[in-house]
């Protein structure tokens, strides 16, 4: 699968992650803390565990966000399943090739999900 240039992501999780809350910066620097994936930083230490802060607290907020949402009412059981089912499927799609024809009508079709689940 093609990548951005200057990205260490393919051009789905790319377009992912830039419609998330988080940098992709931030997204490399949560992997390498979990050892999912090493990445290599061009920061100064401080830099970098200032990002680390920033990156565990976003994540924090988004577990709170979560747990709120589902305590409200506002995530609904079956948008945990859609959720849960696009990740799977993005997973898949990660760790196999996708010719760069198809990439865009798979953004569409996760983003026409995830506008349908999120319909107010």
């Amino acid at each position: 699968m093609s990548k951005f240039k200057g990205s260490n992501f393919n051009n789905i999780i790319s377009k992912i992650i830039k419609n998330s809350l988080f940098t992709e910066r931030q997204i490399e620097i949560i992997l390498n803390q979990k050892d999912i994936q090493e990445s290599k930083f061009s920061i100064s230490k401080g830099a970098y565990y200032r990002q680390v802060g920033q990156s565990r607290e976003k994540l924090i907020g988004l577990y709170y966000t979560i747990i709120l949402f589902r305590a409200l009412g506002i995530l609904l059981p079956d948008d945990i399943d859609v959720i849960s089912k696009l990740s799977e499927q993005v997973n898949v799609i990660n760790d196999s090739d996708i010719f760069p024809e198809r990439e865009e009508e798979v953004i569409r079709v996760i983003d026409r999900l995830v506008r349908q689940s999120c319909n107010m």
